[in-house]
């Protein structure tokens, strides 16, 4: 553009005629103009057009095919490029589609803008491109066509700018509008350990928007503490979103005819929506998951942890094995301990041994002696003495008093021999001062002062009382408790236990008699029953049964009446009648049937009660021959 050089109403400098770039600084603040004036080169250039002074250039512009340029501010015409890579609800309507944040001038802040913001710069914006403010620009047309459309382009465009601040300003259509704005979705999946922070740190600030709690953590660098990492992926875990997700097939609710189409609309909706969120939740994981794998801090502190796992796990192992080698150290000790106190008891037992070998020698070597020194003695029967003297006097004394006697005696006449032998006995037995000893060849009773000592009578032991011994002796096998005396009561004679022990060394020990051994068979053979004739019926074995009880009745009242001493105990009648009711009441066929006839008669053994009932039927079998 060139202006007359006519005319100097108004004058330019170089820099603007040439179209070069202007740069303005200042050390002040802008300040806000209160009163707007027409001014600018849009003004002035309508101002010189009016005037006439542009007629040449204009007819030389309008042979290039071209028009006056105009100085005008762009219309801002969004892309498809303006919307995320997903999927997006997007209307046919061009407004619709239109950068808001462009057209009020909030293009650098965008959803970091206040509502205070968009309220300043919808006002501002308002009256800049209001149709009244821009009435001038109309008067640039020449035909009415040009000016209709102008006019129509200047309303649109201010409705444009109040859509945007409708939208802007209502916290639900804004969250929509930004959650369908321009976004990076693309995530970081690798990078080298020392580009971790170049890498990652963008992507969480960039993701950090679509927060609901605001600010996010950022990701820091490798001196954070590690508390704060900690707090970052707690924060980045627990991840909450407010972006909203349109869907290309959803239902528009005003569309619907009825109320139960509208909330068949309002679920579909929902599970698109739900579904977005779930790829937008599972996006964001992945982001966090990627991050924590390999970062340097997480990855140090692991190393750290794993260092002081093993440390604690081979300390406890070496406490571990130091308990052992102590406790296999200890057990050693103990071994050797033992074995050693085991060597000193089988060394002192072994000399003990010797000990008590070598007295015992000594003893047989000091008691043949004296069998040799008084064998003359004993020969010659001077005062009486005899081998069994001689052998009392071997076994009563120990070896010190046999050495001293036979020492005493070794160079004595036997004269003098048989007055110490005879002072030896009697040292033995010092309440007989009168001592003559004569041995009973029979069963080597001691004379003393021509009285013999008496000796308790031992009851002789029956054959049933044998047979019962040996019983209990296998029935009560060593190890039981108190054995002998259960033994005793098991045999029921009220045997001491000495004659108990005494017996199973002598009776139990002796040899059955040959010539008596065809009686004892005769008596342990059981009679022949005779064979039952087949006209004998059951009541006749019933009757016979019966009888025999009332003579076995009858024949106990006889026994009792005569005074017959069937046992050393004695039978009372009422004993009596409680054997025989007890064998009725418990038959051979019963199990342990003298345990409990015995148990059934008052004071009597199972023995005594066996003997009764013996006693009773021979009584009965010889009062019916």
């Amino acid at each position: 553009m060139t202006a007359k050089t006519s005319i100097l109403q108004i004058t330019y400098s170089n820099e603007l005629l040439s179209g070069q770039e202007i740069h303005v600084s200042s050390n002040c603040l802008p300040v806000k103009a209160l009163c707007f004036e027409p001014a600018g080169h849009s003004f002035h250039e309508v101002a010189l057009k009016l005037s006439g002074c542009f007629v040449e250039e204009n007819k030389n512009v309008e042979d290039n095919n071209g028009s006056l340029p105009e100085d005008k501010e762009p219309v801002y015409v969004p892309s498809s490029d303006s919307y995320s890579s997903k999927s997006k609800k997007k209307s046919g309507d061009g407004a619709s589609r239109q950068d808001h944040y462009a057209l009020l001038g909030l293009g650098n802040l965008r959803y970091l803008a206040t509502d205070e913001q968009i309220r300043k710069s919808y006002r501002e914006t308002a009256l800049k491109h209001h149709p009244d403010k821009q009435a001038a620009l109309l008067l640039l047309e020449e035909t009415e066509a040009a000016k209709q459309s102008k006019k129509d382009e200047i309303e649109n465009r201010f409705k444009a700018i109040q859509e945007a601040y409708e939208v802007l300003i209502d916290p639900v259509k804004r969250r929509i509008f930004d959650s369908t704005d321009e976004f990076d979705d693309e995530l970081p999946t690798d990078c080298a350990p020392q580009d971790f922070y170049k890498v990652f740190g963008p992507a969480f600030l960039r993701n950090g928007r679509w927060s609901v709690t605001q600010p996010a953590p950022l990701l820091g660098d490798e001196n954070t503490p590690l508390d704060d990492v900690e707090l970052f992926y707690d924060f980045w875990y627990g991840f909450k979103s407010w972006r909203e997700f349109p869907h290309d097939d959803e239902f528009d609710l005003e569309e619907a005819e009825s109320r139960d189409e509208k909330r068949w609309m309002e679920r579909q909706n929902a599970k698109l929506s739900e579904k977005a969120r779930k790829e937008e939740y599972a996006r964001i994981r992945s982001l966090v998951d990627n991050a924590y794998k390999r970062d340097p801090r997480v990855l140090k502190r692991k190393e750290l942890l794993k260092a002081e796992k093993q440390k604690k796990k081979e300390a406890k192992f070496m406490a571990k094995k130091l308990q052992e080698e102590e406790a296999a150290r200890a057990a050693e000790e103990e071994r050797v301990k033992k074995e050693e106190a085991e060597k000193q008891a089988a060394e002192a037992a072994a000399h003990q041994k010797k000990i008590k070998e070598k007295e015992k020698k000594l003893l047989r070597k000091e008691r043949s002696r004296l069998r040799t020194i008084s064998s003359d003695v004993v020969t010659q029967r001077l005062l009486n003495l005899s081998h069994d003297d001689v052998e009392n006097l071997c076994m009563s004394l120990d070896m010190l008093k046999l050495q001293n006697l036979c020492d005493d005696m070794e160079t004595q006449e036997d004269c003098v021999q048989a007055e110490l032998l005879k002072k030896a006995l009697i040292s033995l037995d010092p309440s007989g001062k009168d001592f003559t000893s004569s041995y009973s060849q029979q069963n080597g009773t001691v004379k003393v002062n021509g009285s013999v000592p008496k000796q308790k009578k031992e009851k002789p032991w029956e054959k049933e009382e044998i047979e019962l011994l040996r019983k209990g002796i296998q029935k009560y096998p060593k190890g039981t408790s108190r054995r002998w005396e259960v033994i005793s009561e098991y045999i029921g004679t009220h045997r001491p236990v000495d004659e108990i022990l005494k017996a199973t060394k002598t009776v139990l020990m002796q040899k059955p008699d040959s010539t008596k051994a065809f009686d004892s068979f005769l008596e342990k053979r059981k009679p022949t029953q005779p064979i039952a004739s087949p006209l004998t019926t059951k009541e006749e074995n019933n009757t016979e049964a019966v009888k025999v009880s009332t003579n076995l009745s009858q024949n106990t009242d006889e026994v009792v009446e005569n005074g017959v001493n069937l046992d050393q105990d004695e039978w009372s009648v009422v004993q009596v009648t409680a054997l025989i009711q007890a064998l009725k009441t418990f038959p051979k066929e019963a199990n342990q049937r003298w345990e409990r006839v015995a148990a059934a008669v008052p004071g009597k053994t199972v023995n005594q009660c066996k003997k009764q009932f013996t006693l009773l039927k021979d009584k009965f079998k010889t009062k019916k021959k």
